[in-house]
């Protein structure tokens, strides 16, 4: 039991973080939106780099942008906090029955990793050359969060045995 309480702890954990993002992200909107900003148009990246033809300038898009971000902050929350509840759910069930609801947290952590991973580290620290800002670069942060939740996904992955 214990082992399974732990993976449900570590799901509420996963989605506690990824709700604090979210609210941060909307209660404090100007911070992160400068980062965005700065990301997009390529501001701070190497001078006279020949990948500035990718910057966007446009605080349209700039919001678009940040806004799916967040959308995709929250959405990681709902599903971890939907994963967490269909493992509670299972805890005291069969092997199967416990093994099968952890379909949720392969949602969950998906999704967390296309925001963490595709969103910063391949859109932001690639594409738009994040990696050359001393000043907006939020690859290091981004690294931490999704290994974090590869690390949850491998955990809660591995089989359930019967209960005692």
């Amino acid at each position: 039991m214990a082992l399974r309480l732990s993976k449900i702890i570590m799901c509420l954990s996963l989605a506690a973080f990824a709700f604090l993002v979210t609210f941060g992200n909307i209660t404090d909107y100007g911070s992160n939106y400068a980062f965005v900003q700065h990301v997009l148009s390529m501001d701070t990246t190497f001078p006279g780099n020949a990948l500035m033809y990718r910057s966007i300038t446009s605080p349209f898009i700039w919001n678009l942008a940040y806004w799916l971000i967040i959308l995709g902050e929250g959405i990681t929350c709902i599903l971890f906090l939907v994963a967490a509840w269909r493992l509670w759910g299972a805890r005291n069930g069969s092997a199967a029955a416990f093994n099968a609801a952890k379909s949720g947290v392969v949602v969950a952590a998906t999704m967390g990793f296309l925001v963490w991973f595709l969103g910063f580290m391949v859109i932001g620290g690639e594409w738009f050359a994040m990696w050359q800002s001393q000043t907006w670069n939020g690859q290091e942060a981004a690294f931490k969060f999704y290994v974090t939740i590869l690390a949850v996904l491998i955990f809660v992955n591995q089989p359930d045995h019967e209960l005692p």
